[in-house]
């Protein structure tokens, strides 16, 4: 499946919630979701007031967590198999899995406004785990992990607003943005994800 290029903010529109795809847009009044609340399209009135069924029900709950954290459906899926095959509830632990993407752990530390900006980040070289450069978004962390930002990066106009400014990160992680340094300090759990996920459907989606 080729990658998406449209607006991020039909996205949004489309699952009917906020996936802070655009950074700080989505919580301002130029959110497109909250001044337009409809699906995107002729129809998207009509859309909206139709039935749903299970399994509509079950490919949104799919599309808005592999839109959340930007994969294509081949990606997607293969988190869960990998949860599949892992001891514990497999919806958990594929979320699990997928917070402990390099990508969204740089997100989740406050060095980029969006996932996708964090992508773009791991993906340039500007990131280090445990002193060596990683460049690969989907990389998972472990507990113990140090991320930073390269040395040579800390005054370029990426960080420089960052550095020394206050972030909130889930407990799993700990920040020190003077050093744009973090730590993972324990493995992510489902009370730490704060996108509203219905995890099951998406496991029943796949075991169809």
């Amino acid at each position: 499946m080729a990658k998406y290029t449209g607006a991020d903010c039909k996205r949004c529109r489309r699952e009917g919630c906020k996936l802070f795809l655009k950074g700080d847009r989505c919580v301002t009044g130029k959110c497109a979701l909250d001044r337009r609340p409809t699906v995107p399209g002729q129809h998207g009135d009509a859309n909206l007031r139709k039935k749903a069924t299970g399994y509509s029900l079950q490919l949104r709950e799919k599309q808005k967590v592999k839109r959340a954290y930007g994969l294509l459906e081949s990606q997607f899926k293969k988190y869960y198999f990998e949860g599949k095959r892992q001891r514990g509830a497999t919806g958990e632990v594929m979320l699990s899995l997928l917070e402990r993407r390099l990508d969204n752990v740089v997100y989740r530390l406050g060095f980029g406004v969006s996932r996708a900006q964090c992508r773009q980040i791991v993906n340039h070289g500007h990131i280090l785990v445990n002193g060596k450069k990683v460049d690969i978004p989907s990389y998972q962390v472990k507990v113990g992990d140090v991320i930073s930002v390269r040395p040579k990066d800390h005054d370029s106009s990426l960080f420089k607003d960052i550095k020394g400014s206050k972030v909130v990160t889930p407990k799993w992680l700990e920040v020190n943005t003077k050093e744009l340094s973090g730590k993972v300090i324990a493995l992510p759990e489902r009370s730490d994800i704060d996108l509203n996920i219905a995890e099951h459907l998406i496991i029943e989606l796949y075991s169809r």
